[in-house]
Protein backbone atom coordinates (compact mmCIF):
# COMPACT_ATOMS: atom_id res chain seq x y z
CA UNK A 1 0.00 0.00 0.00
CA UNK A 2 1.22 3.58 -0.91
CA UNK A 3 1.81 5.46 2.19
CA UNK A 4 -0.35 8.22 2.70
CA UNK A 5 0.81 11.63 2.58
CA UNK A 6 -0.55 14.98 3.52
CA UNK A 7 0.23 18.53 1.95
CA UNK A 8 -1.34 20.51 4.57
CA UNK A 9 1.16 21.48 7.37
CA UNK A 10 4.36 20.29 8.90
CA UNK A 11 6.51 21.56 11.66
CA UNK A 12 9.89 22.16 13.08
CA UNK A 13 11.45 23.06 16.24
CA UNK A 14 11.76 26.93 15.08
CA UNK A 15 8.40 27.04 13.03
CA UNK A 16 5.61 25.55 10.76
CA UNK A 17 4.66 25.46 7.06
CA UNK A 18 1.40 25.38 5.51
CA UNK A 19 1.81 24.14 2.62
CA UNK A 20 4.29 25.17 0.83
CA UNK A 21 4.78 29.21 2.69
CA UNK A 22 6.08 29.78 6.71
CA UNK A 23 3.33 30.59 8.80
CA UNK A 24 5.32 32.99 11.17
CA UNK A 25 7.33 34.99 7.70
CA UNK A 26 4.47 34.49 4.89
CA UNK A 27 1.37 34.52 6.54
CA UNK A 28 0.79 35.82 10.22
CA UNK A 29 -0.03 39.60 9.59
CA UNK A 30 0.12 39.24 5.88
CA UNK A 31 -2.51 37.18 4.83
CA UNK A 32 -6.26 37.07 6.31
CA UNK A 33 -7.90 34.09 7.23
CA UNK A 34 -10.27 34.03 4.21
CA UNK A 35 -7.12 33.81 2.05
CA UNK A 36 -5.32 31.17 3.83
CA UNK A 37 -8.61 29.50 4.82
CA UNK A 38 -8.82 29.33 0.54
CA UNK A 39 -5.77 28.39 0.44
CA UNK A 40 -5.64 25.43 2.13
CA UNK A 41 -9.14 23.85 1.28
CA UNK A 42 -8.16 24.59 -3.15
CA UNK A 43 -4.52 24.09 -2.85
CA UNK A 44 -3.69 27.50 -4.44
CA UNK A 45 -3.20 30.92 -3.73
CA UNK A 46 -6.59 33.29 -3.42
CA UNK A 47 -7.39 35.46 -5.85
CA UNK A 48 -9.30 39.16 -4.75
CA UNK A 49 -12.00 37.74 -6.69
CA UNK A 50 -11.89 34.60 -4.50
CA UNK A 51 -11.81 36.22 -1.15
CA UNK A 52 -14.78 38.76 -2.15
CA UNK A 53 -16.90 35.97 -3.18
CA UNK A 54 -16.13 33.62 0.43
CA UNK A 55 -16.01 36.60 2.21
CA UNK A 56 -19.76 37.37 1.25
CA UNK A 57 -20.85 33.65 1.50
CA UNK A 58 -19.25 33.19 5.14
CA UNK A 59 -21.37 36.31 5.71
CA UNK A 60 -24.23 35.56 4.40
CA UNK A 61 -24.41 32.14 6.16
CA UNK A 62 -22.94 33.28 9.51
CA UNK A 63 -26.72 34.22 11.59
CA UNK A 64 -30.50 32.44 11.07
CA UNK A 65 -31.49 33.64 14.56
CA UNK A 66 -33.34 30.55 16.67
CA UNK A 67 -32.74 28.10 13.81
CA UNK A 68 -32.15 24.66 15.03
CA UNK A 69 -28.14 24.95 14.88
CA UNK A 70 -29.01 27.83 17.45
CA UNK A 71 -31.07 26.35 19.71
CA UNK A 72 -29.00 23.18 19.80
CA UNK A 73 -26.15 25.02 20.73
CA UNK A 74 -28.18 27.30 23.50
CA UNK A 75 -29.62 24.10 25.48
CA UNK A 76 -26.59 22.20 25.17
CA UNK A 77 -24.45 25.44 26.98
CA UNK A 78 -27.06 25.79 29.18
CA UNK A 79 -26.64 21.90 30.25
CA UNK A 80 -23.11 22.05 30.57
CA UNK A 81 -21.65 25.99 30.06
CA UNK A 82 -17.82 24.37 31.03
CA UNK A 83 -18.09 22.79 27.46
CA UNK A 84 -18.19 25.81 24.87
CA UNK A 85 -17.06 23.74 21.93
CA UNK A 86 -19.35 21.16 22.52
CA UNK A 87 -22.49 23.30 22.68
CA UNK A 88 -20.89 25.04 18.80
CA UNK A 89 -20.48 21.14 17.82
CA UNK A 90 -23.97 20.14 18.90
CA UNK A 91 -25.09 23.58 16.62
CA UNK A 92 -22.94 22.57 13.98
CA UNK A 93 -24.50 18.95 13.87
CA UNK A 94 -27.70 20.45 12.58
CA UNK A 95 -25.95 22.10 8.88
CA UNK A 96 -27.12 19.17 6.94
CA UNK A 97 -29.24 18.76 3.78
CA UNK A 98 -32.54 20.20 5.37
CA UNK A 99 -30.85 23.56 6.88
CA UNK A 100 -27.79 25.42 6.12
CA UNK A 101 -26.38 22.87 3.98
CA UNK A 102 -28.50 22.64 1.52
CA UNK A 103 -26.15 24.62 -1.96
CA UNK A 104 -24.79 20.99 -1.65
CA UNK A 105 -27.62 19.60 -3.31
CA UNK A 106 -28.57 22.86 -5.21
CA UNK A 107 -25.11 22.58 -6.93
CA UNK A 108 -25.76 18.86 -7.89
CA UNK A 109 -28.49 19.94 -9.90
CA UNK A 110 -26.41 22.55 -11.62
CA UNK A 111 -23.42 20.58 -12.14
CA UNK A 112 -26.53 18.39 -14.37
CA UNK A 113 -27.75 21.49 -16.02
CA UNK A 114 -24.10 23.00 -16.67
CA UNK A 115 -22.79 19.58 -17.92
CA UNK A 116 -25.82 18.61 -20.24
CA UNK A 117 -25.55 18.95 -24.32
CA UNK A 118 -29.26 20.83 -23.87
CA UNK A 119 -28.81 22.51 -20.58
CA UNK A 120 -32.68 24.45 -20.84
CA UNK A 121 -33.88 21.19 -21.45
CA UNK A 122 -32.13 19.60 -18.35
CA UNK A 123 -33.34 22.56 -16.13
CA UNK A 124 -36.58 22.20 -17.39
CA UNK A 125 -36.41 17.92 -16.69
CA UNK A 126 -35.30 18.81 -13.35
CA UNK A 127 -37.86 21.09 -12.69
CA UNK A 128 -40.84 18.97 -13.84
CA UNK A 129 -39.70 15.65 -11.66
CA UNK A 130 -39.53 17.20 -8.61
CA UNK A 131 -42.71 18.73 -8.86
CA UNK A 132 -44.07 15.32 -10.29
CA UNK A 133 -42.94 13.57 -7.39
CA UNK A 134 -43.35 16.09 -4.65
CA UNK A 135 -39.89 16.69 -3.87
CA UNK A 136 -38.40 20.12 -2.30
CA UNK A 137 -36.20 21.78 -4.86
CA UNK A 138 -32.61 22.66 -2.72
CA UNK A 139 -32.01 26.16 -3.66
CA UNK A 140 -35.43 27.27 -3.83
CA UNK A 141 -38.10 28.69 -1.79
CA UNK A 142 -38.04 29.96 1.51
CA UNK A 143 -41.19 30.44 4.31
CA UNK A 144 -40.18 34.28 5.08
CA UNK A 145 -38.69 35.95 2.00
CA UNK A 146 -41.37 36.33 -0.92
CA UNK A 147 -41.66 37.35 -3.29
CA UNK A 148 -37.32 37.03 -3.65
CA UNK A 149 -34.91 36.35 -0.56
CA UNK A 150 -32.93 39.68 -0.84
CA UNK A 151 -29.89 37.50 0.34
CA UNK A 152 -29.97 35.68 -2.92
CA UNK A 153 -30.68 38.73 -4.89
CA UNK A 154 -27.50 40.69 -3.42
CA UNK A 155 -24.86 37.89 -3.91
CA UNK A 156 -26.02 36.95 -7.30
CA UNK A 157 -25.47 40.69 -8.18
CA UNK A 158 -22.26 40.65 -6.62
CA UNK A 159 -20.95 37.45 -8.95
CA UNK A 160 -22.35 38.52 -12.09
CA UNK A 161 -20.60 41.99 -11.75
CA UNK A 162 -17.01 40.16 -11.22
CA UNK A 163 -15.78 39.39 -15.06
CA UNK A 164 -13.13 37.41 -13.78
CA UNK A 165 -15.34 34.96 -13.15
CA UNK A 166 -16.99 32.70 -15.96
CA UNK A 167 -20.42 32.75 -15.11
CA UNK A 168 -21.49 29.13 -16.40
CA UNK A 169 -23.03 28.64 -12.77
CA UNK A 170 -24.41 31.60 -12.62
CA UNK A 171 -25.99 31.04 -16.05
CA UNK A 172 -27.34 27.60 -14.72
CA UNK A 173 -29.18 28.66 -11.91
CA UNK A 174 -30.84 31.47 -13.91
CA UNK A 175 -31.80 28.79 -16.16
CA UNK A 176 -32.97 26.59 -13.62
CA UNK A 177 -35.06 29.50 -12.20
CA UNK A 178 -37.13 30.15 -15.17
CA UNK A 179 -37.86 26.67 -15.34
CA UNK A 180 -38.95 26.59 -11.65
CA UNK A 181 -41.60 29.31 -12.45
CA UNK A 182 -42.84 28.00 -15.98
CA UNK A 183 -43.09 24.42 -14.54
CA UNK A 184 -44.99 25.50 -11.06
CA UNK A 185 -47.04 28.55 -12.88
CA UNK A 186 -45.64 31.11 -10.29
CA UNK A 187 -42.62 32.59 -9.33
CA UNK A 188 -40.59 30.94 -6.45
CA UNK A 189 -37.43 32.57 -5.09
CA UNK A 190 -34.10 31.63 -5.27
CA UNK A 191 -32.80 31.09 -1.98
CA UNK A 192 -29.24 32.31 0.03
CA UNK A 193 -27.75 28.72 -0.42
CA UNK A 194 -28.81 28.46 -3.94
CA UNK A 195 -26.98 31.49 -4.84
CA UNK A 196 -24.71 30.85 -2.52
CA UNK A 197 -24.06 26.99 -4.55
CA UNK A 198 -23.48 29.16 -7.85
CA UNK A 199 -20.81 31.55 -6.18
CA UNK A 200 -18.61 28.60 -4.58
CA UNK A 201 -18.91 26.96 -8.07
CA UNK A 202 -17.79 29.92 -10.18
CA UNK A 203 -14.69 29.68 -7.73
CA UNK A 204 -13.97 25.70 -8.09
CA UNK A 205 -15.33 24.80 -4.90
CA UNK A 206 -16.11 21.34 -5.42
CA UNK A 207 -19.87 20.14 -4.70
CA UNK A 208 -18.46 17.97 -2.04
CA UNK A 209 -16.88 20.86 0.04
CA UNK A 210 -19.78 23.45 -0.20
CA UNK A 211 -21.20 22.45 2.58
CA UNK A 212 -17.85 23.30 4.82
CA UNK A 213 -17.84 26.62 3.89
CA UNK A 214 -21.66 26.64 5.47
CA UNK A 215 -19.66 24.93 9.05
CA UNK A 216 -17.21 27.42 9.02
CA UNK A 217 -19.49 29.90 9.09
CA UNK A 218 -22.14 28.41 11.58
CA UNK A 219 -19.60 27.99 13.61
CA UNK A 220 -19.01 32.13 14.04
CA UNK A 221 -22.53 32.70 14.10
CA UNK A 222 -23.05 30.39 16.85
CA UNK A 223 -19.95 31.30 19.05
CA UNK A 224 -22.15 34.88 19.25
CA UNK A 225 -25.29 32.83 20.53
CA UNK A 226 -23.32 31.26 23.24
CA UNK A 227 -22.29 34.86 23.90
CA UNK A 228 -25.51 36.18 24.50
CA UNK A 229 -26.34 33.15 26.37
CA UNK A 230 -23.81 34.04 28.92
CA UNK A 231 -25.45 37.43 29.23
CA UNK A 232 -28.81 37.07 28.32
CA UNK A 233 -29.88 33.21 28.64
CA UNK A 234 -32.72 31.67 26.78
CA UNK A 235 -31.58 27.91 26.82
CA UNK A 236 -33.95 27.09 29.92
CA UNK A 237 -36.74 29.10 28.67
CA UNK A 238 -36.55 27.02 25.16
CA UNK A 239 -36.93 23.86 27.64
CA UNK A 240 -39.41 24.96 29.24
CA UNK A 241 -41.80 26.23 26.67
CA UNK A 242 -41.17 22.90 24.77
CA UNK A 243 -42.54 21.02 28.08
CA UNK A 244 -45.09 22.84 28.53
CA UNK A 245 -46.34 22.94 25.15
CA UNK A 246 -46.19 19.39 24.07
CA UNK A 247 -48.78 17.40 25.83
CA UNK A 248 -47.83 14.33 27.85
CA UNK A 249 -50.80 12.06 27.00
CA UNK A 250 -50.20 8.91 29.02
CA UNK A 251 -52.08 7.76 31.80
CA UNK A 252 -49.21 8.60 34.58
CA UNK A 253 -49.00 12.01 36.12
CA UNK A 254 -47.64 15.02 34.76
CA UNK A 255 -46.89 18.79 36.20
CA UNK A 256 -48.54 20.00 32.69
CA UNK A 257 -52.38 19.26 34.84
CA UNK A 258 -50.83 19.30 38.74
CA UNK A 259 -49.09 22.41 37.92
CA UNK A 260 -45.66 20.37 39.38
CA UNK A 261 -42.33 20.98 38.47
CA UNK A 262 -39.54 18.62 37.81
Amino acid sequence: MKTPETRLCAHHLTGMSYRDVDLVEDLIGKKSFTEVMIMQILGRDARPVDVHIVDAVLVTLMEHGLTPSAIATRVVYMSAPENLQGAVASGLMAVGSQFVGTMENCSRLLDRIRHASDPRAEALAIAQDHRANRRALPGFGHHLHKPDDPRALRLIALGEAQPELGGESLRALRLLAEAVDSTYGKHITINATGAVAALLSEIGVPTELMRGFAVISRAAGLVSHVAEEQTDPSGRFIWETIDHAIPYVGKGRTHQTQGEGE
